[in-house]
């Protein structure tokens, strides 16, 4: 059992000062991207890439999470300088309607017309891609303190903590929905006996700053809040089966509104 993606690397040239504002680059990205995207596409390929519809969903959600992110935190509160490269990621999880060509295609005329805030001009260079597997039911492996970082502002329904019971149910949850809708079909896996042994897991370390982000629709002039926690969290337990649901969720995010860049995490092993 796999989770499978495409990683789309956009490397662009800045033809003039290109400013991203602080904690905001993902999302401005993505707005920019909806937008073009509507102009350009035809109806049912907006829809599939921005604007998925359903009457069901899990956890009480009205419609699916869209089949991207976009990664660009290296870009928050930078000045890209006249003439300078820059880049950020994007990653596919919908594989059977191959969509790469509209991501090509949208970024480059963006560019052409103007990326950030003030939509300065930019160059689309060049594209690199990576497919992406991540084994979910491997070979056994050892683990007994893990540090996760939290790269973006990272919002978990119903906790102020990431404690590792609602971290891990969040992440299982997101790639379940994700296989489902676009992959193979739901995790095959016994989620109730997972999240039990998952509340075995203690949080030891916990050094988090929330962050109070705000971001306005250009389309619907709504404010929509951005927060969320940044920092570090150490568990400590029998993590060993956990270890892949946190390597996928370092593609596919974690928690809320993901789609606008929030949720980004990383992890390693302690000694």
């Amino acid at each position: 059992m796999t989770f499978e993606l495409i990683r789309l690397r956009f490397h662009f040239r800045a033809a003039q000062s290109l400013y991203f504002p602080p904690g905001k680059a993902g999302n401005t990205l993505r707005g920019a991207f909806g937008m073009m995207l509507r102009e350009t596409a035809a109806a049912p390929e907006y829809a599939g890439v921005f604007a998925p519809k359903s009457n069901t969903g899990p956890s009480g959600l009205a419609d699916p999470p869209r089949p991207f992110v976009i990664r660009a935190a290296q870009l928050d509160d930078r000045t890209i300088a006249p003439d300078a490269a820059f880049h950020f990621d994007v990653h596919l999880f919908d594989l059977a309607s191959d969509r790469r060509q509209i991501f090509v295609a949208t970024f480059a005329r963006l560019a052409e017309e103007g990326l950030g805030p003030k939509r300065t001009r930019a160059e689309l260079t060049s594209v690199d891609q990576e497919n992406i597997a991540i084994d979910l039911d491997g070979p056994p492996e050892h683990a007994a303190h893990i540090r996760v970082r939290f790269v973006t502002p990272t919002e978990l329904k119903g906790a102020d903590r990431p404690e590792f019971p609602i971290l891990f149910a969040r992440l299982r949850d997101r790639i379940s929905t994700l296989r489902a809708l676009y992959g193979p079909g739901p995790l095959d896996i016994d989620f109730r006996a997972m999240g039990e042994r998952a509340a075995s897991v203690r949080l030891s370390r916990c050094e988090l700053t929330w962050h109070d982000i705000e971001r306005r629709s250009s389309r619907t002039g709504q404010i929509h809040p951005l927060s969320g926690f940044t920092g570090e969290a150490e568990y400590d337990g029998d993590l060993g089966e956990f270890l892949p649901y946190l390597r996928a969720g370092q593609w596919t995010g974690v928690g809320r509104q993901t789609v606008w860049g929030k949720g980004e995490i990383c992890f390693q092993p302690c000694s």
